[in-house]
């Protein structure tokens, strides 16, 4: 009796052991398996990663042979179509959008640390077309200024951003992206997304391309223009692009306005390129910066796979 219970004592470790196995093998080859998966999904972003870089440099090549037709860019033209390309296993997609259309924040403030007012005052018709309140120009301006004392009415130093949670600097320079603004007194996240599709952050002066600023843009040319005569300036426009400043400042809306020329442009050197890869499972979204100088060579200022 006692040889029988020790049997079946024997058995039952047996089995207890043959299930343990089992369990331990099947989590080794579920984990093996997810490993597996994983490597395959790094790999696969790795390819969708390469495949956008091609797409960036397809991009500069776009950029370069239009600069050596000629110096005027408009939205009629190569660069400003988005393209769509099935490659080898891959999809690639790209979009440029000209950054001298849009209002250049670093623009509030000059090369020597001072407020802009002409620029200011532009960006406080930008914000008043959008809807929003134009003293937040004044919270911007001390974020790239290199003082520390605020604007009178609107601005904010130091002494308003410590006093959060966290607590933060201002950053006193040159803003690297748009985005920054939402660190900016007043700026709520929804503002931002507001006013993102109208703005950038270049790390140089520029001046505004009327053949690719959006109506709103349009509508800042000059103080006492609402958006309807943005829109109108636009429709004008049409489909192709002016040649000559004075073309556009010749419109029956600008006549004896006191536009000044100096501030506009019919070319651009700033680029922004929203290209997108997909590659089996792997995605990748990338953001390239460009410019370009007069002798049509392209070099890339700033990557990233976030918002610009």
């Amino acid at each position: 009796m006692k040889f029988k219970q020790q049997r079946g004592v024997a058995l039952i470790t047996a089995v207890l052991i043959a299930a343990l196995v089992a369990a331990t093998a099947v989590a080794m080859a579920s984990r093996q398996q997810l490993d597996i998966r994983r490597t395959a999904n790094l790999f696969d972003t790795d390819r969708a990663y390469l495949f956008a870089l091609g797409g960036e440099s397809f991009a500069r090549m776009i950029l370069a042979d239009d600069r050596r037709r000629n110096n005027v860019d408009g939205l009629d033209e190569f660069w400003a179509k988005e393209v769509t390309i099935p490659v080898e296993g891959a999809v690639l997609s790209g979009k440029m959008t000209d950054q001298q259309g849009l209002f250049n924040l670093n623009n509030l403030v000059t090369d020597d640390g001072r407020p802009s007012e002409p620029d200011i005052k532009r960006f406080e018709h930008l914000l008043n077309v959008l809807g929003m309140d134009g003293k937040l120009s004044r919270a911007v301006v001390d974020w790239i200024d290199p003082d520390i004392e605020p604007q009178f009415s609107g601005g904010a130093e130091d002494d308003v951003y410590m006093q959060l949670n966290p607590p933060y600097r201002a950053a006193n320079g040159r803003m690297a992206s748009p985005s920054e603004l939402v660190l900016v007194h007043g700026f709520s996240y929804a503002d931002y997304q507001k006013l993102a599709p109208f703005v950038t952050a270049l790390p140089v002066r520029t001046k505004l391309n009327i053949n690719t600023a959006p109506p709103e843009l349009l509508a800042t040319v000059v103080e006492g223009l609402t958006l309807q005569d943005g829109e109108a300036l636009a429709e004008a426009r049409g489909d192709k692009h002016y040649d000559k400043i004075e073309d556009f400042i010749g419109q029956p809306l600008l006549q004896n306005r006191g536009v000044i020329a100096v501030d506009l442009t019919v070319g651009s050197d700033y680029f922004l390129l929203q290209s997108s890869a997909e590659f089996d499972r792997g995605h990748m979204q990338l953001y390239s910066l460009l410019v370009r100088d007069d002798n049509a060579k392209i070099k890339v200022i700033m990557r990233g796979q976030g918002i610009y």
